[in-house]
């Protein structure tokens, strides 16, 4: 023990008169862990909020009967199987909309506490231990978790109104209840939802579900197992996987910055680890003692990464929730609540980046032999290898991208695909960059750009850490940015096409919609009406929305098809086929001409698939059939909305009148250009978390090459101290090192572009359909490629400033010093 803390003294003292190389260990892996733990920080809240979502309801496993056509039924059928034995309990859902400067809407949840089976939980809470008499007496209550209430602008207590002017019962918090949800009796559910009579499921002890139904009832409720559950869970998984791939690559960047410090500490210390070993050290005390000084920093770092992480998924928690909310209707708490489980996995993350960034280090420590230790030209000759064995291992990584390329069939193999690439780029850079220096080499004439050239070829190896994160940092962000680009033309042209129509209106319910379609007929300028009728079904497994239009020119003009068969909308006017959104034909491994074999209440119908169309952001599967054929096999749809088409200048005043005509909130009546806003606006919000992460990617790269040449300053006046002796001056000097470190940065944007266009390729073509099931079309922006050329070269002239500062400002008498040192 005493060895060991002599060794830690002595190894430790090197800090003291490095500073600079202590806080660049420190700044790395506070980075990397930082970037990591806060994209962590925000799956594991959304995640947490799908675990409080599945669990409003909770028990044993518990069997669903739901309608087999639309989403709700008569609550006679639950009346009549309580009186033959069954032991069902009704719940009734839906949406529940409040007025404001933004609508607002939650999920409205009707239960009957006295009937839940057995074991059954509420909000996390057991059902036989709730206060029955408050809840289901007068006036009740509603049950909301705290960061709802907050979101609504509510206080416990208060009889909020909605938008259709609906009272609810007084509000109380249940800390366990998932966000976006409220909790009341299945009566002031049905007064609130204007669904009297109305239930949407029944639950019942899955033993007993395995009894047939009255034969009355089989044409009206089918059984749904509990394991169908999960959609929320398989929707979102792409988007998380999303966010976990930026963590990661900024992780991994961040420890280039950890990984070309401790290099250079560990050549620096050459001369000390030789003496500690002459001083009778053994091997495994000093490699012992260096990782208790690697385990240390990994503490100090890990420590401050954790909570910087949990600031960034502070700041990015509102567009992360938007996004869900937006894309999949998944609602995620606007405040982070974390176990002690993610604090834990954060400082042992920051200890695995101190051990991965320090590993190789070590090693060629420990094999080189002892005599060895403190000849450069022993650790120039370690250094070969690597870069041999870099080479190698970039080929295997090639070749791995490449099988995934042609077999991978799921998104974690498109995944390994983006890793393969961007490491095997990553360690070829070295090479390619000397190679390019080799043959610019062969061009000089002069004996100053002779040294220009073999002295940039000097500084390659340690500087190749913090170019290939500049590297990976700029792909990154060409290879994002062209899609998120070309993603934003596309929708930008998909919207404008598909919605065609003038006004849009969401009635309450059928009823409703049948009533203003009957007074809109006889209202002057009105071009058309166009109902869209819809049932909820599932396809394998997956939910799916089927929409009924009726025959119109609009269709035929603004609803464009990706492939389609000959005379396609004729078929469907006449109910002789189906179009497809195009995920949920990739996930149905459905072609055109093959056949959909759709649960009809009448029986089972088999269409052909006449048509393919997108469907961005519509996590749902969706098929189009014509309206008269739906209604003929499914009495039972409802009517959700109508699109009318008009004169621009009868939109506004037609809009206010059905709003008090038929007391529509703003939310139900909506004109084209604000629902094109909104859909812009929930585009960017999608978007604005990968964009940060990209921008700090691009930003923690630049501070690798600003640490790394700042840690290189001492060194290199020995290199330039020769050249000011033999006439140059020191400002001279400092421009041929600028222009060194531009040159190499130069090197490293070129090809960079490259990369992140295959990065691009590989995000519309590869990840976006085995996450999303479309593909994009790829788009190229000389613009962009041109901007984030520029911002990498800038990154490396501000990062090159500080070196070169201190360069020019450096003492004659510490040039002249670099002659009294051996060399």
């Amino acid at each position: 023990m005493g060895m060991l803390r002599i060794s830690l003294q002595a190894l430790l003292s090197h800090w003291r008169r490095h500073p600079l190389q202590f806080f660049s260990i420190l700044t790395g892996l506070w980075l990397a862990t930082a970037l990591w733990t806060g994209v962590q920080a925000l799956n594991s809240q959304a995640r947490a909020d799908y675990a409080r979502a599945s669990a409003v309801l909770a028990g044993p496993a518990q069997a669903q009967l739901v309608a087999r056509q639309g989403p709700r039924f008569a609550q006679a059928a639950y009346v009549q199987l309580r009186r033959n034995g069954w032991p069902v309990s009704p719940l009734l859902e839906g949406r529940l909309r409040f007025a404001g400067e933004e609508p607002l809407s939650v999920q409205l949840l009707g239960i009957e506490p006295l009937s839940l089976p057995q074991g059954s939980e509420v909000g996390g809470r057991p059902a036989d231990g709730l206060d029955i008499a408050s809840f289901l007496g007068s006036p009740g209550q509603a049950w909301i978790a705290a960061d709802t209430l907050q979101r609504l602008g509510l206080r416990v207590g208060e009889q909020a109104l909605t938008a259709d002017g609906q009272r609810l019962p007084p509000l109380q918090v249940q800390e366990q209840l998932a966000p976006g949800v409220i909790v009341v009796d299945i009566g002031q559910a049905q007064r609130l939802l204007q669904a009297p009579g109305q239930l949407s499921r029944l639950l019942l002890p899955a033993d007993f579900a395995k009894r047939a139904l009255p034969d009355e009832l089989q044409a009206v409720l089918q059984l749904q197992p509990a394991a169908d559950g999960d959609d929320l869970q398989r929707l979102t998984e792409s988007f998380h996987l999303n966010l976990t791939a930026l963590g990661l690559l900024a992780f991994i960047v961040g420890l280039f910055i950890v990984h070309a410090a401790i290099g250079l500490a560990l050549e620096q210390r050459r001369g000390l680890l030789r003496t500690l070993r002459a001083c009778g050290v053994s091997l495994g005390g000093l490699l012992g003692a260096l990782a208790i000084e690697l385990g240390l920093f990994a503490l100090l770092s890990g420590l401050a990464g954790v909570a910087s992480g949990y600031a960034l998924a502070s700041l990015l928690l509102a567009d992360v929730a938007a996004s869900l909310r937006g894309l999949y209707g998944a609602e995620v708490a606007g405040q982070l609540s974390l176990a002690p489980q993610w604090w834990l996995a954060g400082l042992a993350i920051s200890l695995l980046g101190a051990l991965l960034a320090g590993a190789s280090s070590l090693l060629r420590a420990a094999n080189l032999p002892l005599l060895a230790l403190a000849q450069p030209q022993a650790w120039r000759l370690a250094q070969g290898l690597w870069l041999r064995r870099q080479a190698w291992l970039a080929a295997g990584l090639l070749l791995l991208a490449l099988a995934c390329w042609r077999f991978g069939d799921s998104l974690l193999t498109a995944f390994v695909l983006l890793a393969a690439l961007l490491l095997a780029a990553a360690l070829l850079l070295p090479a390619l960059l000397d190679g390019a220096l080799a043959l610019l080499a062969r061009r000089c004439r002069g004996p100053l750009s002779e040294w220009f050239v073999a002295d940039s070829r000097q500084q390659l190896p340690a500087l190749a850490l913090a170019l290939m994160a500049l590297l990976l940092a700029l792909a990154a962000s060409v290879g994002v940015g062209s899609m998120t680009e070309g993603f934003r033309q596309t929708f930008t042209g998909w919207l404008d096409q598909r919605l065609s129509a003038e006004l849009y209106l969401a009635p309450r319910d059928t009823e409703q919609a049948e009533q203003i379609s009957t007074w809109l007929e006889a209202q002057p300028g009105i071009e058309a009406i166009l109902p869209h009728w819809r049932v909820d079904l599932r396809l394998q497994g997956w939910p799916a929305q089927l929409q009924g239009i009726v025959d119109h020119p609009s269709y035929r003009q603004h609803w464009p098809l990706l492939e389609q068969q000959d005379d396609v909308w004729a078929q469907l006017a006449a109910g002789q086929g189906v179009l497809l959104s195009e995920q949920l034909a990739r996930r149905l491994k459905l072609r055109l001409g093959d056949a959909l074999t759709l649960p009809a209440a009448d029986g089972e119908q088999r269409l052909p698939v006449l048509g393919l169309y997108a469907d961005y952001g519509n996590p749902k599967g969706h098929l189009l059939v014509n309206a008269a054929w739906l209604r003929r096999h499914w009495p039972d749809a409802s009517l959700s909305n109508l699109s009318l088409r008009l004169p621009a200048a009868r939109v506004a005043p037609l809009k206010a009148e059905l709003e008090q005509r038929y007391e529509l909130d703003g939310s139900r009546l909506i004109d084209q250009a604000s629902l094109k806003r909104w859909s812009t606006r929930v585009f960017e919000r999608t978007f604005a978390a990968t964009a940060a992460l990209n921008s700090l990617t691009l930003g923690v790269a630049g501070v690798a090459l600003f640490i790394s040449l700042l840690t290189l300053g001492q060194s290199r006046l020995g290199q330039l101290a020769p050249l000011w002796a033999l006439g140059l001056g020191r400002a001279r000097l400092a421009w041929l090192s600028l222009g060194q470190t531009l040159l190499l940065a130069s090197l490293t944007v070129l090809l960079a572009m490259p990369l992140g266009l295959l990065l691009a390729w590989c995000l519309v073509a590869v990840v976006n359909v085995q996450a999303f099931g479309w593909r994009l079309p790829l788009h190229v922006f000389p613009a962009q490629l041109l901007q984030l050329g520029l911002l990498g070269l800038l990154t490396s002239l501000l990062a090159a400033a500080g070196p070169l500062w201190q360069l020019a400002r450096s003492q004659p008498a510490d040039l002249l010093r670099q002659f009294a040192d051996e060399r």
